[in-house]
């Protein structure tokens, strides 16, 4: 056994619930990526920017048509549910996926309904800084995650006007290891009387509520990673019901709330990329002067077709508007040559849209079959819309479900 792999076993195999590995490979590297704290601040005050623009969104998308909505990719079976604000917090965790574009970062999509990523950055992120001896960017961000979802939880309870002491539930699909671990994570860092119940083996009650195993109505529910796009298509295996939509009902008849909460899907869907890029070209007065800069700064050139690459020669990504880690993407050079596509397609289905194309940059790190070279992309979350913790994948030029995490550091001047 290599040096490397040896120090990396011994490293990840003390930490529990954890996925070091995935897919039978490596995973999470024992190694650093390190920066500097102006860079650090580079990327929280461009998210930060990005957030804000994100946000503001919200209101005008909750007012427009349903056939607006649609044509943006929205399933119509969402449209109300979607439409809803039931605490304060549009999303209480999201994540924003930035490239970094000279001295600057750009956004190339929020993940705002399901994220990913989350024990990595907020948990092992310090452990492997602690190995490395490093300060760790991400050092309060655990507490503050915590702290967001058990408010978020307190207020979402709160808006179901009921007495009696709130049911509230953890859920994921048991069988996936990252889901079930970061879910349970949460659920211990939240701090909230709660139970944790796998997916299939919670079940409704028509017009009534969610049930759990005990037979008793579930209050609040977190559900880590069933997106809605998933949700509405899910039907009972023996009666043919379709239970997610009776799950949406539940929310919308406020009796049940969700974390993240029905609004977080509102921004899912990248046509509102493209919502806002063509609110900038126009320049909307719905954005400030400032606001419209950022977009400039920080934003991508987005649409819901690819003419305006193709006229003016400019390379592009075509994505699905609900798709994730980098499944059915395609990269198309200044001619409109298909250049690099995911060999996943999971996602034809839907909507696509149209993103100039950028590079990510290239660098070198250390794995247990010696030292590679990668295209490295950073992960910044925003707890109830503010910048938290953030961190690196590093893989190909799709950014997939097999890249690796690359934690994070800053060096400790003594």
């Amino acid at each position: 056994m290599n040096a490397q792999k040896s120090k990396r076993e011994n490293f990840y195999g003390k930490i529990p619930n954890y996925w070091a590995n995935m897919y039978g490979q490596e995973y999470s590297l024992y190694d650093v990526y390190r920066i500097s704290e102006e860079e650090e601040t580079r990327i929280k005050t461009a998210t930060e920017k990005i957030a804000q623009v994100f946000f503001k969104i919200c209101g005008l998308l909750r007012n427009v048509d349903d056939e607006t909505l649609m044509q943006m990719g929205f399933p119509r079976e969402t449209l109300k549910f979607i439409k809803l604000k039931t605490i304060r917090a549009e999303s209480v965790i999201s994540r924003l996926d930035l490239v970094k574009v000279k001295d600057t970062y750009c956004v190339m999509e929020i993940n705002s309904d399901t994220p990913t990523f989350i024990k990595e950055l907020f948990h092992i992120n310090g452990l492997v800084c602690d190995e490395f001896n490093l300060v760790n960017p991400n050092e309060k961000e655990e507490e503050r995650l915590g702290k967001e979802i058990r408010t978020a939880i307190e207020e979402a309870y709160s808006k179901l006007e009921k007495r009696n002491f709130p049911n509230i539930v953890f859920t994921s699909h048991d069988e996936n290891e990252e889901d079930k671990y970061t879910v349970k994570y949460l659920q211990e860092i939240a701090g909230v009387p709660s139970k944790y119940v796998p997916l299939e083996e919670l079940r409704i009650i028509e017009g009534e509520g969610l049930i759990d195993p005990d037979g008793d109505i579930i209050d609040v529910l977190y559900r880590q990673t069933f997106p809605i796009e998933s949700l509405i298509l899910d039907k009972d295996p023996d009666t043919g019901s379709k239970v997610g939509l009776q799950l949406l009902e539940l929310v919308q008849e406020n009796k049940l709330a969700f974390i993240n909460p029905p609004s977080a899907f509102l921004l899912q869907t990248k046509a509102v990329q493209a919502v806002i890029w063509g609110l900038h070209e126009e320049n909307s007065d719905f954005f400030t002067e400032e606001e419209h800069q950022w977009i400039h700064t920080h934003f991508l050139p987005t649409y819901l077709e690819e003419e305006t690459f193709l006229q003016n020669r400019v390379p592009y990504i075509k994505k699905p508007c609900f798709g994730r880690e980098g499944d059915t993407i395609e990269i198309y050079d200044d001619k409109g040559s298909k250049i690099v596509e995911d060999p996943n397609k999971s996602y034809t289905d839907y909507l696509a849209v149209y993103q100039k194309y950028v590079e990510l940059p290239k660098t070198s790190f250390r794995t247990e079959n010696g030292t590679l070279d990668g295209h490295i992309m950073v992960g910044c979350f925003l707890l109830n819309g503010k910048p938290s913790a953030f961190g690196y994948r590093v893989g190909n030029r799709i950014t997939d479900n097999l890249s690796y995490f690359l934690p994070v550091g800053i060096e400790n001047i003594v």
